[in-house]
């Protein structure tokens, strides 16, 4: 939590430092719309059911993009003066019905491997939030560089339904897992990030790719999120085509284990 209240300090001095800027410079600002369609993989851990005793970890993905998706909504927004920036953006998921398989189960610190998993389900419900500001080291007409420092929450509800073809029992035979259940546990993650965006054009061409990075702790042990794309200028701003990937670690005893969100965005980004 140190590491993470040091990057909230830092962040908030940059977002002070946007508003202290000379007032014969002008605000610009961007808001972008957009729909970002992520494979989910990685592993849940969770705490034992009331139905049991073992504490079941579940393996999940790669699905199908559009066939577990029940709900979304996407955007970003950007304020920019002179060099500083302030930046953020939104998400809401939900996945339903995503192909899962129990491949352990915990048994107060004795892990079975099984291979009984007959269909196991997982769905997923969360909400992304990243604030941060940002200074332009490089802003020509060709490429620009801007460096950031924020905050990204995380807020998300697992619930796994597992089906197998029988019960799992513990070492000495004391515990069994039932065949048969439902779980469910949530998070809530603050993490502080710092990294880079921005954007380097074609030429003279209407053409551009846009980049963006970051890495970051706090709550998880560790996160990261990156994004690589195509992108083309129009009078009233951009329309984006590109690949981002959501990356989240948490300690062993946590939900959240080796999980990533990967996929094709495409949005547009109105100037003004």
């Amino acid at each position: 939590m140190k590491k993470a209240a040091i990057l909230a300090a830092l962040s908030l001095l940059a977002l002070h430092a946007v508003t202290a800027q000379a007032a014969g410079e002008e605000w610009t600002f961007t808001l972008t719309p957009y729909l970002w369609l992520p494979n989910v993989n990685g592993t849940l851990k969770y705490s034992p059911p009331p139905s049991g005793n073992g504490a079941p970890e579940v393996s999940t993905g790669p699905n199908n993009y559009l066939e577990n998706l029940s709900a979304v909504f996407m955007v970003s927004g950007e304020a920019r003066k002179g060099r500083w920036s302030v930046a953020s953006d939104f998400i809401y998921l939900d996945f339903n019905g995503e192909k899962s398989a129990v491949k352990a189960v915990n048994f107060g610190g004795s892990a079975v491997g099984t291979s009984l998993d007959a269909s196991t389900k997982s769905s997923f419900t969360g909400t992304q939030w990243t604030l941060a500001g940002g200074y332009a080291l490089v802003d020509a007409p060709q490429a620009s560089l801007d460096v950031i420092g924020g905050l990204r929450y995380l807020g998300i509800e697992a619930r796994s339904d597992w089906q197998l073809t029988g019960t799992v029992t513990a070492p000495g035979g004391a515990q069994t897992f039932p065949a048969s259940g439902t779980i469910s546990r949530r998070t809530d993650l603050w993490d502080g990030i710092v990294g880079i965006r921005g954007k380097v054009r074609f030429g003279e061409s209407k053409w551009s790719m846009p980049y963006y990075l970051d890495a970051g702790s706090g709550s998880s042990t560790r996160t990261w999120q990156g994004f690589l794309g195509i992108a083309y200028a129009f009078t009233w701003g951009d329309a984006v085509l590109g690949y981002r990937r959501l990356y989240y670690d948490q300690a062993d005893d946590k939900l959240l284990q080796d999980f990533r969100f990967s996929g094709p965005s495409f949005g547009a980004s109105f100037r003004f």
